[in-house]
């Protein structure tokens, strides 16, 4: 009975596990599958377009946010040393300088010296034939004589009327006037004179002397010229030019910021540019005590010993002083310089990476470089190059420095 039993279950077990095919299910089945398959890949497909575009799309304005903002190289001032220098352009000029005009009239007859000669005081430099003058003082001489006699004469007279009044053989008005006749001879004897004297004078213009040692610059004459007196007020031509290089002026103009440092006894170099790398020393003499108003300098005079004439007078040259200053002031590249309807202004970065537009007072302009007196502390960060269009309060980015060469 009980094998009967499971005999007879046994079919029942194989029919629960060996159902027969569905094809309905198994096809519904199949596409249930591929359109899962089908909405992932989709799914996926959106995803990989989508998600790029919106990456971009942060990127893009990350970007253009910070495109917004500027990035600006910055500087900080530097500090000037204690003792400033200070090079100005200089005129070099002889210590004593001077024209030299005939004081006569007539024809050159002679020179002595010419250009380049050294001379001392006193050398006769040329002659000058007067015939005019020689001729009139001859005429003054006569008159002189003239007058002499005509002076003994009254005199004779004078004195002889005066012994006749004693005896009242003249009258008193006869003597009275012999005494004037003979004052009035007196009178013109002293007159003519004074004319031989001036004549002798003029004459001795003839030869024209070196007023002080020096070297002749100049000659502007030669043998056989007409000779015009140098007084008159027609057009005047020198003779020779003289100057004495043994010992120079230089004067310089110092600007009026500088002025107040400007002191007689400062040591100041000259430098000038056929001696390259050769200073020659010189000692500031004395100043105008005055600012010119044109310009706003304070003129200032440099003697520099010149013993073996190796500076030439008239030179162009570069005097450096050595101006002691109160406190060092600052110093900036000339491109960070802002110039406004408003006045000069420097554009500093602050807190909050904020600008700041700082309106400055400027002192020496080193070329390159220039001195900031006023408006600046030192610890500001000022930016080089800065655009027009900058303005107080624009948030700016501070461009990263390069590293330095070799650095880790």
């Amino acid at each position: 009975m009980k094998v009967d039993e499971r005999n007879e279950l046994e079919p029942r077990l194989v029919s629960r596990h060996e159902e027969p095919d569905d094809p309905e299910a198994r096809k519904r089945a199949k596409h249930w599958w591929i359109a899962l398959v089908a909405l992932i890949a989709v799914v996926v497909l959106f995803l990989s377009g989508l998600l790029p575009r919106v990456k971009a799309r942060a990127t893009l304005a990350k970007e253009t946010q910070d495109l917004s903002v500027p990035t600006v190289a910055v500087v900080q001032p530097k500090r000037s040393a204690p003792s400033q220098e200070l090079v100005l352009p200089a005129n070099v000029q002889a210590f004593a300088d001077a024209p030299i005009y005939a004081r006569t009239n007539g024809y050159l007859r002679r020179w002595y010296v010419d250009i380049g000669s050294r001379v001392k005081a006193g050398q006769l430099l040329a002659e000058i034939d007067t015939p005019e003058v020689d001729q009139q003082l001859r005429q003054a001489r006569a008159d002189l004589r003239t007058s002499q006699a005509n002076l003994n004469l009254s005199k004779i007279t004078a004195d002889r009327y005066a012994d006749l009044l004693k005896t009242d053989s003249v009258s008193k008005q006869d003597a009275d006037n012999a005494a004037g006749d003979f004052a009035a001879k007196g009178a013109t004897v002293q007159s003519a004179q004074a004319n031989v004297k001036r004549l002798e004078e003029l004459q001795s213009f003839q030869k024209i002397y070196a007023p002080f040692d020096g070297v002749i610059t100049a000659r502007n004459t030669d043998v056989g010229a007409l000779i015009d007196q140098g007084s008159g007020s027609g057009p005047r031509s020198e003779l020779f030019h003289i100057s004495q290089p043994d010992k120079l002026r230089v004067y310089v103009n110092v600007p009026q910021a500088y002025s107040q440092a400007a002191k007689p006894g400062m040591v100041a170099d000259l430098v000038l540019s056929e001696f390259p790398g050769r200073p020659f020393h010189g000692k500031l003499a004395r100043t105008a005590n005055a600012i010119d108003p044109a310009s706003r300098t304070l003129l200032v005079e440099i003697a520099v010993n010149n013993p073996t004439g190796t500076l030439f007078t008239g030179s162009y040259a570069e005097v450096h002083l050595k101006l002691p200053t109160a406190a060092s002031n600052l110093i900036l590249p000339v491109n960070t310089l802002l110039f406004r309807a408003e006045g000069l202004r420097v554009a500093t970065v602050g807190d909050g990476q904020k600008v700041d537009l700082k309106p400055i007072t400027l002192g020496h302009d080193f070329g390159s470089e220039v001195e900031v007196v006023a408006g600046l502390s030192g610890s500001e960060n000022v930016i080089i190059n800065p655009p027009d269009s900058i303005v107080s309060g624009q948030t700016v980015r501070i461009a990263q420095s390069a590293p330095a060469e070799g650095a880790k």
